[in-house]
C-alpha cells in the first residue's frame, strides 16, 4: 500500500442503498483511503434527503473526507478516481410498470428478467452511456463500477457502444448467495470460498466450490440446498422479506433440475415461470413492497438524522454486499489480483459460447481491470439456456440501436418466460405506451 487517497463518486446518490454503501466505505477507509466522496443524481430533491444525512455521517466518522452532492455533471465527474453507478431510470414508477404489465398478461413480472427486464434495459442504456461519457470527459483516468440493472443488457450495450471505456459491470446477487453458502457451512464469510462459476448475469451456475485448503465443499452444500434452498433462517434471516424468503427456498427446485451444479436464484423465473405467476399478486408487486418498507424506513431515518444533526445513534449499517465494491476498488487501485465475478465479453472464457456474449465469470482484478479466468465448456443444458437468453439480450440492444419494433418483438418472443409471439406482442404494445418518455420511437 502507499499513501494515496481516492475520490469516489456515487452516481445515483438518491438511492436508498446509498447510506449503506457510504458506511461500508467509511468502515474500510484504512484499506481504501478516501480524500473525497461525491454524490450525483439528476433528481436533486431525492438526493438531498439522502445527502444531508450522509454529510453528517461523513463529518462524524471521517471529518478529513471532503463531501459534496450535486446535480451538475461537470462538478460531479471532475477529479474522481472511481464512479459507483447505481441509477434507476424511471424510478419506482416505471419499475412498477415493468412488473404489472407482464402479470396482466399472465407472464412473470420482474425488474431484471423477462419483458420487465427488457423494458428496464432500454431505459438504462442511455442513462449508463451518459455516465460513461461524463466520466471520460471530466476524469478520463477513472474507473466505473456499474451495478445499475439490468446488468446483462447494460453490459452488452457498453460492449458495443463504448468498447474501450473503463467500465466494469458487476452484480451483488452471487455475492449474497455466497454469503449464504458461507453461513450454511459455518465459515467466516464468502472470502473463504474458492469458486468456479459461469453464465450470464442473474443466469448462472457454480460448478465447483472449495475452501482455501482445497477441500471440496460442493457435497455438503448440495445436500443442504436440495432440502432448504439457500434459506438459512434464524438470526441470519430475521430481517429477510417474505418475497426473498420464497426465492431463496425455491432454489431447491431449481437445483433439482441439474444436481451437478448450484444455481443462481434468478433461474426460478426462467425454469418455473408458471409457479412464479401463480404466487404473484398483480396488484401488489415487489415495487409496492419496497416502497412500503425500504423507502419509508431509509428516508425516515435520513430525516431523523438531519433533524437531530447527528448520526451517532443511527440504525443504518454497513452494507455487507457492497464490501465487494470496496474490494474491487482496492484491487484496481493496488493491483492485488483479487478473484471476483464480473460481467465481461466472453472472448473464450466459456469456450463453447459466442465470444461476443457478455458472460459472468470469475476474474482477477488489477490496475488494468479484469482478467477473465477460463471456465471450460458449458454443459449442454446450460449452453442451450445461455445461448437463448444471450440472444434475447442482443436483440434488445439491436432494438435500441436500430429503433426497431421487430427486433424488440423478437426479443420478447424469444424470452423463455413468454409463452408465444402473440402474448409477446400484446405485452410489447402496452410497454411502448408506458415507456413513451424513455424509449426511442420504434419503427
Amino acid at each position: 500500500m502507499d499513501d494515496r487517497k481516492f475520490a469516489v463518486l456515487i452516481a445515483g446518490g438518491g438511492s436508498t442503498y446509498t447510506p449503506g454503501i457510504v458506511l461500508t466505505l467509511l468502515d474500510h477507509i484504512k484499506k481504501f483511503p478516501l480524500r473525497k466522496l461525491k454524490f450525483y443524481d439528476n433528481d436533486g430533491d431525492r438526493q438531498k434527503k439522502v445527502a444531508d444525512a450522509c454529510r453528517i455521517l461523513v463529518k462524524e466518522r471521517a471529518p478529513e473526507v471532503e463531501f459534496e452532492a450535486t446535480t451538475n455533471p461537470e462538478e460531479a465527474f471532475t477529479d474522481v478516481d472511481f464512479v459507483m453507478a447505481q441509477i434507476r431510470v424511471g424510478k419506482y414508477a416505471m419499475r412498477s410498470q415493468d412488473e404489472k404489465i407482464p402479470l396482466a398478461h399472465g407472464v412473470v413480472g420482474q425488474e431484471t428478467t423477462g419483458p420487465g427486464g427488457i423494458a428496464y434495459g432500454l431505459r438504462s442504456i442511455p442513462g449508463v452511456i451518459e455516465l460513461v461519457d461524463y466520466m471520460e470527459k471530466y476524469s478520463p483516468n477513472a474507473w466505473m463500477l456499474n451495478y445499475s440493472n439490468p446488468a446483462a443488457i447494460v453490459a452488452e450495450a457498453t460492449r458495443r457502444l463504448r468498447p474501450n471505456s473503463k467500465i466494469i459491470n458487476i452484480c451483488d446477487m452471487p455475492i449474497d448467495i455466497m454469503d449464504r453458502m458461507a453461513a450454511i457451512l459455518k465459515l467466516k464469510d464468502r472470502n473463504e470460498l474458492v469458486f468456479r462459476y459461469y453464465g450470464l448475469n442473474h443466469f448462472g451456475w457454480w460448478t465447483d466450490i472449495r475452501d482455501k485448503q482445497g477441500n471440496d465443499l460442493m457435497p455438503a452444500l448440495k445436500e443442504y440446498v436440495s432440502k432448504n434452498g439457500y434459506w438459512v433462517g434464524g438470526d441470519y434471516d430475521k430481517n429477510t422479506e417474505s418475497s426473498w424468503e420464497e426465492t431463496f427456498k425455491k432454489a431447491a427446485d431449481v437445483y433439482a433440475l441439474d444436481p451437478t451444479t448450484l444455481p443462481n436464484t434468478y433461474l426460478k423465473y426462467y425454469l418455473y415461470p408458471s409457479w412464479v405467476v401463480k404466487h404473484s399478486d398483480p396488484k401488489y408487486t415487489r415495487t409496492d413492497e419496497v416502497e412500503a418498507y425500504r423507502e419509508k424506513n431509509v428516508f425516515g431515518e435520513c430525516a431523523r438524522i438531519v433533524k437531530n444533526k447527528s448520526a451517532k445513534d443511527t440504525n443504518f449499517t454497513s452494507d455487507q454486499h457492497s464490501t465487494y465494491i470496496v474490494d474491487l476498488c482496492t484491487a484496481i487501485a493496488y493491483d492485488t489480483k483479487q478473484r471476483m465475478l464480473a460481467i465481461i465479453p466472453n472472448e473464450g472464457a466459456i469456450s463453447n459460447i459466442d465470444p461476443t456474449a457478455t458472460v459472468e465469470v470469475p476474474c482477477l482484478f488489477g490496475s488494468t481491470g479484469a482478467e477473465r479466468i477460463a471456465m471450460d465448456k458449458a454443459a449442454t443444458f446450460q449452453k442451450g439456456l445461455i445461448t437463448e437468453q444471450n440472444s434475447v439480450e442482443k436483440l434488445a440492444v439491436d432494438a435500441w440501436e436500430q429503433h426497431s419494433y421487430t427486433k424488440l418483438w423478437e426479443a420478447f418472443s424469444l424470452c423463455k418466460i413468454v409463452p408465444d409471439a402473440g402474448v409477446a406482442k400484446d405485452i410489447l404494445d402496452d410497454m411502448i405506451v408506458a415507456n413513451k418518455d424513455f424509449w426511442p420511437e420504434l419503427k
